[in-house]
């Protein structure tokens, strides 16, 4: 999958380098600042049992 989407990229390769960078970046700024703050009042970890 990755060589797939690496041969996808246009561009030498520190272009896709670069482009896949950005996405990385973008899709942990989303993650960070969208999916986990609205998932966060679903879980509870408090009521872990370790026994």
């Amino acid at each position: 999958m990755y060589a797939a989407l690496w041969h996808l990229l246009p561009g030498p390769w520190w272009v896709r380098l670069f482009i896949l960078l950005l996405l990385v970046a973008a899709v942990l700024y989303a993650l960070f600042f969208h999916v986990f703050p609205w998932i966060s009042p679903l879980i509870t970890p408090g009521e872990v049992d370790l026994q």
